[in-house]
Parts: structure tokens; sequence; C-alpha cells
């Protein structure tokens, strides 16, 4: 498959892809390329269960946070082997027969057309999940309608000016609002199996960012005002500097307790249903190797 004029993400840069190369801000071609496909079991608990959720880590990146925790594969692309959509199909069934909760496509946005014929030539027996930075276009997202049964997206950015600092992205907030707002009305209020497990339904993520916590007590505002009922919001505190994080100070440590505890305190005051990480996940060890495991 070769796209002349890929408008897919937000970015809408018209770059010319083709298989296996690209011009685009992913810098990837068409051919989904993966780094790693296994169990993972670092996600929240309804979406890792005791399992493990099947995760398949996608290389390159449309958003490109300089702070990236897996920089070496969305930023630097290091990593990562391109497999065909049958390929792919059988990874998901790989690691649906490996007693995985669900399938977890992660950054897979620049991939979504490979990824659809996948899911058409193999409908997963179990749930599955697109894990993505928040930034995405309503066209894509509405591509994906009825193929996804849970949205994982981050809201990272309620200061657009933050977000073109560190992502490149000034129109981040407006972008992924409406996006979020597409992913609730697709799956609708979250929906659980006995044991916990989500099955249907939109996470919200926001990770809490050293020196920033206004523009995260912002997020939690915009989502307890705007979200349905039924969308449960995550408030990660697991921020460890990667990539080019040490040239943006303060991105270059990492969260301080009074940080996590003020914007935990906002949250807890806006009544708002879901997850809080706990500050010790602050660590290298929950990266997985990016190592083609489980790549054919």
């Amino acid at each position: 498959m070769t796209m002349e004029h890929c408008m897919l993400c937000p970015r809408r840069c018209g770059a010319k892809r083709e298989p296996r190369n690209g011009d685009g801000r992913c810098g990837m071609g068409t051919d989904p390329v993966v780094a790693r496909a296994a169990l993972h079991f670092w996600e929240e608990p309804c979406i890792s269960g005791t399992r493990g959720s099947g995760a398949v880590f996608f290389t390159g990146c449309p958003l490109g946070c300089v702070y990236c925790q897996n920089y070496a594969i969305s930023r630097e692309r290091k990593t990562g082997r391109a497999v065909s959509a049958r390929k792919l199909a059988e990874i998901f069934r790989n690691l649906a027969a490996k007693g995985a909760h669900n399938i977890n496509l992660v950054t897979p946005t620049h991939f979504v057309p490979a990824i659809l014929e996948a899911l058409s030539l193999w409908k997963p027996t179990v749930p599955v999940v697109y894990n993505c930075g928040g930034y995405e276009s309503l066209e894509t997202l509405r591509m994906l309608e009825g193929h996804v049964d849970i949205y994982l997206p981050d809201f990272k950015y309620a200061d657009d000016s933050l977000a073109a600092a560190l992502s490149g992205a000034a129109d981040y907030a407006e972008t992924a609002e409406a996006a979020i707002r597409e992913m609730a009305r697709q799956t609708g209020p979250a929906v659980y199996d006995g044991e916990g497990i989500l099955q249907k339904g939109t996470i919200v993520r926001h990770l809490i960012l050293p020196g920033h916590t206004r523009n995260s007590t912002a997020v939690l505002d915009w989502l307890a005002a705007n979200l349905p009922q039924g969308v449960p919001v995550s408030l990660m505190a697991q921020y460890v500097p990667y990539g080019r994080a040490a040239e943006f100070p303060p991105m270059n440590r990492r969260i301080t307790r009074r940080e996590y505890e003020k914007v935990q305190d906002h949250l807890f005051g806006l009544d708002l249903d879901g997850y809080v990480q706990e500050r010790k996940s602050a660590s290298k060890d929950y990266i997985p190797p990016f190592n083609l495991e489980g790549v054919p």
C-alpha cells in the first residue's frame, strides 16, 4: 500500500508513504513496524488483569514528545521490524492464544489502515485496545468505529503553549478534547466482566509532569466538566526523564511528593472515578525492552 498524501493524524502533513519508508512526521512507511508484541502487566488493573495485556508496540509516532518513555522507538526509531497485515493478524492471534485479556495497540495511529486490514483477516476473540497519545483526527477515529472496543488515550495538556514546547503540537488541547469526546461516543460507558476486566469503554490517562501541576489541574477540571458518566480517569505518576528531557528543565527530574499530592488531592476533590498510580511507579523498570519479542 502506498499513500500519496497521508492525512491520518492531525499533523495532516500530506506525506508520501511507501510500504517501507515515508517522509512524514511519523517517519514511517505504511507497513506496520513492530518493536515488541508480548504480555504486558503494567497497564491499569482492568487492562492488565492477571494474565496480562497483549501489547503490540509500534515504532514511530506522529506526536513526538521530547520526554517520551518509549523515545527509542517513537522518535529515534532504533528498533522494529516491518510486517504485513497478515503477519500482524498472526501476532494478534498468538497473543490471544497466550491468554492475553486484550489486544493492546500501542501508538497505532500512523498504521491504522494496515491494522484494520489485519483485524479483517482475524477478528480477535478478546477486546481491542487503542492506546494513544490523545492527538487523533476525527476522520481516523471514525474509520475505527466498530473495530476498537476500548480507547486508552492520554490527555497530556490543557495548556497549548506547553504542548507546543514539549510536543510541537500547539493545537493539542482542542484536538484531544474532540478526540476524547468521539472515543467516548463510540464506546459508551465502561463495561467490565466478572473478573473486573474492561470489555468496552474509554479510560482517559493523564501523566503528571514535573513543574507543571497547573496544567494537570486544568486537564482534570476539563475532564470533570466534560466526560460522560462511566468514563474513568487514570492519573499517572510514572514520569521518568527520557529522550531530550534534559534540555527542557524542569522536565529533567521526576515529580516531587508535593506535586504528586497536589494533583492527587485535586482529582479527589473533583470526585472523578478511576485510578491513581503510586509515585513509586516512576521507575525505568516499568518500561519493557524493545527487543522484537513476539515479532515474526
